[in-house]
């Protein structure tokens, strides 16, 4: 046989459903001088017999099998590389695929220069609901050739392997392999691929396909979702150890601050976003792990972080577990603390006292968000529900209690609307929100989601109410928190099954799902989506143009 031009290891392991359309992906490129290894964990499911059809039917296709399972995706790619022939290689995990001329430009980057990598985008497409997304679109927004990761040192956030082409050469001539016996392989593997190569190019089209299961079955689910088990914690603060370790080995301690600031704006913030999810044991264990290592970071790296993301790390290493768990919900979308206090300078710190230490002090500080004189609709305020009781049809009665720690708000009854919109139409719930004392409102509104007037195709899919307030003419909306855990009620509404829920992730909002049924769900719907068609849209415009 002729030398392909590029190898593609496809890893595998109890995977034989997805494993075939991982495959064909590859067996489908617009460069077809290329072989393709499937490298088997030691599958005990199906996988090898899926295999050894697929080598059958494709001369290409290579089945290799590690006699015991490693447990890991190291390993499989380490025995494909010995055995690969190619003098490019790429990886692909048997649960994604590539787009049809991957190959193809990334190949061709490499032949218009001398490079030890070439790198493109990364589609992520959720299976829950189809919605593609480019993974961190910022970083490969344009073509360029870099001389050195420290042209671009955000380059560390785009640690995947599975988006670059590499040079054979560059490979062996580092002895780079994949450090077998740990997870979160990719981010040492990557952080030494970016420093040891001398210049890569990156390219803005969609070199790979990441099928991501965000709410999978903790049993199913991949290895960065399982961020409940503390072994995932431990697995990656020893990934950032050894990373640190090759940094100040290979000369590169330069780009200290830089992994370290990805370390605390990616791996703690997936954490973070978790906090309000974790027991009081869970979060005392995962402060015993997570803050000797916080402890050796750079310091420019926490100045980098945004204000909130700042708080929460630091309530972790000051263990005021309660209070880091409050900080952490609703990370990112402008949710206020409960309460503030100022010091005799005029500082105005996150929580009910000032901070003892200098370092808490500083990080805790809240002054520059300017909580009290900021144009009200960037206010900071937080809208919890306290109580939430299921009323009769589509009906929930509410008890919101609104925080607004910097006292914009005078004392007295305020306006504010509960807001949601299914489709394209709005839902407005207009209630009073009365005064409990300083900085406190309470209020209690009907949520009647029977009045929502739904599109006549139906509506199929996830709302959140937000919560509107007005003042002085101007309105401000914000996120509306919800009880983390309550139970699940489900009822019906004209042509629609609808379920009330808690989100179960991210901030914890209240969850509204609308589930189209009947003649809505099984005629409409798809007639509507037909009518959608752009080629159908160009032919009744025809049609419309002929007979006028």
């Amino acid at each position: 046989m002729s030398t392909p031009d590029v190898t593609v290891t496809v890893i595998v392991y109890n995977d034989a459903e997805r494993l075939v359309r991982a495959v064909d992906s590859v067996r489908r490129q617009t460069h077809a001088n290329l072989e393709i290894v499937i490298s088997d964990d030691h599958s005990t499911d199906s996988t090898p017999e899926v295999a050894r059809r697929l080598a059958a039917r494709d001369p290409r296709v290579r089945h290799l099998r590690l006699e015991h399972n490693s447990g890991g995706c190291s390993a499989p790619r380490n025995r494909a590389l010995e055995i690969a022939r190619a003098p490019y290689l790429m990886f692909l995990d048997s649960d994604d695929e590539l787009p049809g001329n991957a190959v193809e430009l990334l190949l061709r980057a490499h032949r218009a220069r001398d490079i030890d990598f070439a790198m493109g985008a990364v589609q992520r497409i959720r299976v829950d609901n189809g919605r593609r997304s480019t993974w961190m679109p910022h970083l490969v927004a344009e073509r360029r050739t870099l001389d050195g990761i420290e042209a671009d040192p955000r380059l560390f956030f785009e640690h995947l392997s599975t988006s670059k082409m590499y040079a054979r050469a560059f490979l062996d001539r580092h002895d780079l392999r994949f450090p077998e016996g740990i997870h979160y392989e990719d981010q040492l593997f990557s952080a030494q691929a970016y420093c040891l190569a001398k210049s890569f190019t990156i390219i803005p089209e969609p070199v790979y396909r990441w099928y991501v299961a965000p709410f999978a079955a903790s049993e199913s689910a991949s290895l960065s979702n399982q961020r409940h088990k503390l072994a995932n914690v431990r697995d990656r603060i020893h990934v950032q150890h050894l990373i640190d370790a090759f940094l100040a080995e290979s000369g590169h301690e330069s780009l200290r601050e830089d992994k370290d600031y990805k370390f605390l704006k990616h791996d703690f913030r997936m954490y973070a976003g978790d906090l309000p999810y974790r027991d009081e044991e869970w979060l005392s264990s995962f402060a015993d792990l997570v803050t000797p290592y916080l402890d050796t970071l750079a310091p420019g790296a926490f100045t980098r972080l945004p204000r909130a993301e700042r708080v929460v790390v630091q309530l972790i290493r000051d263990r005021r577990l309660a209070d880091a768990r409050l900080a952490a919900r609703g990370l990112g979308h402008g949710v206020a603390p409960r309460q503030v206090t100022t010091d005799g300078d005029g500082r105005t710190y996150w929580g009910a006292e000032v901070p003892q230490s200098d370092r808490s002090r500083r990080e805790l500080d809240l002054s520059e968000l300017e909580l009290d004189t900021c144009p009200f609709p960037g206010a900071q305020f937080r809208h919890e529900i306290t109580e939430l009781t299921p009323g009769r049809g589509a009906c929930v009665d509410l008890t919101v209690r609104t925080y607004d720690p910097a006292l914009r708000l005078p004392v007295g009854p305020h306006r504010a609307t509960l807001l949601i919109t299914p489709g394209r139409r709005r839902l407005q719930v207009p209630f009073r929100l009365s005064p409990v004392r300083p900085g406190v409102f309470e209020g209690h509104v009907r949520l009647d989601l029977a009045a929502a007037r739904l599109p006549l195709q139906g509506f199929a899919g996830i709302r959140h109410p937000v919560l509107r307030l007005e003042h002085q003419g101007l309105s401000h909306t914000g996120l509306l928190l919800a009880p983390l855990t309550f139970p699940t009620s489900t009822t019906h509404v004209p042509h629609h099954r609808l379920t009330l829920e808690p989100e179960g992730h991210g901030p914890g909002r209240l969850q509204i799902r609308w589930h189209p049924v009947g003649p809505t769900a099984r005629i409409i719907r798809p007639l509507a989506h037909h009518l959608a068609n752009p080629r159908v849209k160009n032919a009744a415009r025809l049609l419309a143009s002929a007979l006028k």
